[in-house]
């Protein structure tokens, strides 16, 4: 389960639009609590929104041929893909340490596209992260829906649940 906040929802949904008809595509910054053994699902919750550039390109598309099955189609673009730099993951790892926080999850978006996971995102998906995904149709965010992987690495919905920060959280 993943916890967040109606200022988060707006800042990925406003992202997103902001990029339109382009991919865009960020880091979710927070904390992850382990359930008990009796309560399988960890729960995470969101602290703050980690905007990143989508640094998709041929090469990118290209070198993504060798690191997964699956063949990325000729002349991906950022229309239907993202990439995250690896330089700009490890600032937002370094950001989110010096806050005791952790990396918890991805979002991006599926211009004029369903919320819902491509193979693609699917191969590249770790474990570990929630996955948001915003459904942007002709400019404007429609549906925004969670995701994680499960043993077999299959996506399942993963319930998001909206929350009012205390002001300690701040």
């Amino acid at each position: 389960m993943l916890h967040l906040s109606s200022q988060h929802l707006q800042a990925i949904a406003t992202h997103a639009e902001r990029t339109y008809p382009e991919e865009c595509c960020g880091l979710l910054l927070g904390r992850l609590e382990r359930q008990r053994e009796s309560i399988p699902d960890d729960t995470r919750t969101l602290v703050e929104v980690w905007a990143t550039e989508n640094a998709w390109t041929a090469e990118v598309s290209e070198a993504m041929k060798d690191i997964t099955a699956q063949t990325i189609e000729l002349g991906s673009t950022k229309m239907s893909r993202f990439w995250i730099d690896p330089s700009d993951l490890l600032r937002g790892q370094r950001y989110a340490r010096d806050r005791q926080l952790d990396i918890i999850g991805i979002y991006h978006s599926h211009p004029d596209h369903p919320a819902v996971p491509s193979e693609c995102d699917r191969s590249l998906a770790w474990p570990q992260y929630s996955y948001i995904i915003v459904s942007v149709q002709q400019g404007s965010a429609q549906d925004l829906r969670c995701w994680s992987l499960d043993d077999r690495h299959q996506f399942q919905p993963e319930e998001l649940l909206t929350v009012t920060p205390s002001p300690r959280s701040l």
